[in-house]
């Protein structure tokens, strides 16, 4: 990942359109998007577009006392190039009850989230960028994901994965939204080869990392040792990273996650295979919370959020720190630019 604080290394020409879900609107996420866009050195860079109110907006611009200049749209032909365009899917009389999850701020979230989804698939913004909602108010709603990237899974093409990505290190996940009690069911040595594939092709045309290492983490504590704790390990991981080092694949595995992380080990490997999300997640949150990036890596559009929710508990606050959000604007861009420079380079 670059330096994203120095705004001059990027050239002008390589302006994108981000569009961008707000997420709940009780929670931090708009507070946040004014924030970044009252840098007006970013739209050197970026054509924003929300997808909500511009009576939303404004009411949280007063509220926290911002200059962000918006612009109010009825279609993706009227945006401006230097300021917050704002797509109205809402009601202008909606009124903010910030730390305040509800039926109708879910409502606001879902549809932000399916337009801006849908202006994606259409081509009529290059990159996604999703604010987080509280899926106890989104589900039900015509909606029965379980997160961002199962319904992206659905509505784009490919098959969707997570990866969180900082400066200090990068996890991916083989599971993903499933009960622990669950995720022995979800492996065998099909699914796990699967994935890792589409790892390695994920590092290679995403990262520009050629020549990478994957490490694997087991499923069971101290990896099953050797069976005595559990059987995946023997019977499902080691058969398939076995496989892939005769195939010349850099990768190793499985580790126990505590020896792992402890001794740093991480550092030593492009990027880390967690078999379920807690496994991966704690460990990113201990080391880079704030400042990761959750990428939907596998899907022909590309998308990015926060490595952070709702935050209920600081809404309204102006306290909510931008650099997770910020992060995650460049890294969608870097993305999308390096995917675009892939295909001209074909021709």
């Amino acid at each position: 990942m670059q330096n994203y604080n120095n705004l001059n290394q990027f050239k002008a020409h390589q302006k994108i359109k981000v569009g961008i879900s707000t997420g709940d609107p009780n929670g931090v996420g708009i507070e946040i998007i004014l924030k970044i866009f009252q840098d007006k050195d970013i739209f050197e860079l970026f054509t924003p577009i929300v997808f909500s109110s511009i009576g939303i907006l404004s009411d949280q611009k007063k509220h926290f006392k911002l200059k962000t200049e918006l612009n109010s749209i009825k279609n993706i032909n009227q945006l401006s190039s230097q300021k917050l365009n704002v797509i109205e899917i809402a009601s202008k009389n909606y009124k903010i009850s910030f730390g305040e999850p509800s039926k109708e701020s879910g409502e606001i979230a879902l549809n932000s989230f399916t337009d801006a989804t849908n202006a994606l698939k259409n081509g009529d913004i290059d990159i996604l960028l999703t604010g987080p909602f509280d899926k106890s108010t989104v589900i039900g709603q015509n909606y029965n994901f379980l997160g961002h990237t199962e319904y992206l899974n659905q509505e784009l093409n490919g098959e969707a994965m997570m990866i969180m990505v900082s400066k200090k290190i990068k996890i991916a996940l083989i599971t993903e939204h499933v009960p622990i009690n669950k995720v022995s069911s979800y492996l065998s040595k099909k699914m796990l080869t699967k994935k890792i594939e589409q790892l390695s092709k994920t590092l290679k045309f995403d990262f520009g990392i050629k020549d990478h290492k994957i490490a694997v983490l087991g499923l069971n504590p101290h990896a099953g040792d050797k069976g005595y704790i559990g059987d995946e390990e023997e019977n499902i991981i080691k058969p398939v990273i076995k496989d892939f080092l005769k195939k010349g694949l850099n990768i190793s595995g499985p580790f126990s996650s505590d020896a792992f992380f402890g001794n740093k080990h991480y550092l030593g490997y492009d990027i880390v295979l967690a078999m379920y999300h807690d496994q991966g997640l704690i460990p990113f949150k201990t080391i880079s919370f704030g400042e990761g990036t959750n990428f939907t890596a596998g899907l022909d559009k590309v998308r990015t959020s926060p490595d952070h929710g709702t935050a209920y508990d600081i809404a309204g606050k102006g306290i909510a720190k931008i650099n997770s959000f910020r992060q995650s604007f460049f890294l969608a861009r870097e993305i999308f630019l390096m995917r675009n420079d892939r295909i001209k380079s074909s021709f």
